[in-house]
Order: structure tokens, then sequence, then C-alpha cells
């Protein structure tokens, strides 16, 4: 938690003008644990991962095909589709790509996913236009922050679901990260029980500008009500974009045949949110301090 931690602050740092440290520079240190590779595994369920040390992408079995779940950076497409590969699956078998919001290093491998696969992208509808344009809201001339621009095949909004085979997710919009930044809710098997997944969009501030010329208009309102709404959901598995949300490298390394299932942790979602709520907070008021200064 304390590589998110440190990330998110320098992220903030660059957004307010208060570092030194060029986004590019950020983002070359970034990369090298965001492109790292990591072995895939079973999560839980139906739920697999497939991403790399740094960026979290899911692949989600069901009796009609793949449904994936983001991509990572661009030139980790193809490690995605070999940790794929490695767990038995097929690429070509992926019918539906969701997207949890339209950042580079989330959406980087969907140009190609989706014409090597010809499989549908579902993102939120606030999001289309940014997935569509390969840009950053609010810095949309910023070649550090682009990434392929793909069609949106279906946008969703708030309880809308996408179902695929025996599995449906429900789509819960909740805006901040980005405009149309989206968790997704689903139902699996942990034995012979049931457990609901979220996985959970994003609620930090990184580069979001929330003052002065704020990323989009409505920024602040949009993560004060997302965190009212993720506090108040009941769910059993926590998950989301990158692995330091839930301490996914940690949980891993418990994982044992006939023991509990590290992932399952009621009351996670609650806790991390109001970790974020409370950093929110903080660099509003930064923010703030630092338009006033000029």
């Amino acid at each position: 938690m304390r590589t998110l931690t440190a990330a998110l602050c320098a992220l903030a740092l660059l957004a307010t003008g208060a570092q030194a440290q060029t986004l590019k520079d950020f983002l070359a240190t970034a990369m090298q644990k965001w492109t790292a590779p990591f072995e895939p595994f079973q999560l839980i369920g139906n739920i697999y991962y497939v991403g790399t040390e740094g960026i979290a992408v899911y692949i989600i079995k069901t009796s009609e095909g793949l449904i994936l779940m983001d991509t990572a950076m661009s030139q980790s497409t193809g490690m995605i589709k070999d940790n794929i590969v490695k767990l038995g699956f097929k690429v070509s078998d992926i019918k539906v790509v969701l997207n949890s919001h339209a950042h580079l290093d989330h959406t980087g491998g969907f140009a190609e996913i989706k014409k090597e696969t010809g499989a549908q992208l579902v993102a939120g509808e606030r999001d289309k236009p940014l997935l569509e344009g390969g840009y950053y809201p609010g810095d949309e001339k910023n070649e550090d922050l682009t990434f392929p621009a793909v069609k949106v095949d279906r946008t969703v909004k708030e309880g809308d679901k996408v179902t695929l085979g025996d599995t449906t997710l429900t789509a819960h919009a909740t805006p901040g990260h980005s405009p149309g930044c989206t968790s997704w809710e689903m139902t699996a098997k942990d034995g012979d029980q049931n457990r609901e997944v979220l996985f959970f969009c994003s609620g930090t501030v990184a580069l979001n500008r929330l003052v002065g010329q704020p990323t989009y208009p409505g920024i602040v309102d949009d993560y004060r009500a997302t965190y009212v709404k993720a506090k108040a959901m009941k769910i059993d598995v926590l998950l989301g974009p990158h692995p330091e949300v839930y301490g996914m490298q940690a949980k891993r390394a418990q994982m044992k045949d006939g023991a509990p299932n590290p992932f399952v942790k009621p009351g996670e979602l609650a806790t991390y949110v109001t970790g974020l709520s409370e950093d929110f907070d903080k660099q509003l008021a930064k923010q703030t301090a630092a338009l006033e200064k000029k």
C-alpha cells in the first residue's frame, strides 16, 4: 500500500505543479512496475488474474466464452495474451471487453485485442469520447497520456447489465477518477458459497485537477458521491485496476489448497474508500491553497 500511496502523492504533486519531476519522468519510473511480468492465476471462482506486476487485468470464464476486464500499457498486450494462454484459454474466445476507466494504463491493448478477436467493447457512457479519442480528459493534447483510440460498441450507465453465457456483471457509475469511471459487480463461486465481487474502478485523485480549471466540470461532486455509494456496497471480494488496491500479491502468497480464500474480505471496500475520501480532502485542500497563492 505504501508504493501506491507514494505514487498517488507524486501524481497529485504533479497535478498542482509543486513537483519538479516531470510527468514523463514519473511514467518512466512507474512503467518499470507497470510492465513487469506476473504469473497468472485463478483468483476466485471463474475470475483469473492475467495482469502485470503493477496493472491488474482479469479474465472471466463463462459458458459462452471469455470476458476481458481492462488491459494494460500497449507494450504489455503480448504479455497479457501470453498469460491468458498460460491458463489454458484462447485469446480468440474473448467475446466481451469491459473497461473500468479510460486511462492509458488500462486501455493500451483494447484496439489490438478488438482487432484480433472481434470482441465487443463496453465502457461507461461518459468515457466513450476519451476511448474513441485516445486522450486524457482536460489534457487532450498531452502525448504522454495518449493511447490507441478504439471504438466503443456499447455504453453503460448505473445498473446496466452485461451478460455472457452464465455470467452477468452489473455496472455501477463511480465517476471522479474519470468521468465515466465504472465499477463492475458480479457473483463468483467460492466452494459452495456465493461471493459478491466488485471490480472497483478507482477513486484516487491522481493527475486530476479539482479546482481552478478542473479536469472536467462537476468532478468534486462526482468524487464525493462515489465515496458515499461505494461505502454502502455489500461486497465480499474487492478487486481493482492496480494490485495495490487490494493487496493482491500478499493475498496471492497466502493461497493454499483447502484454506479459505484470502481474497474474501467483507468490509475491505468500506475501509479502502474511507482512506480514499480522506486523501481526497487533503488533495483538494492542497490544490485550493496552491490556486490561492497564484
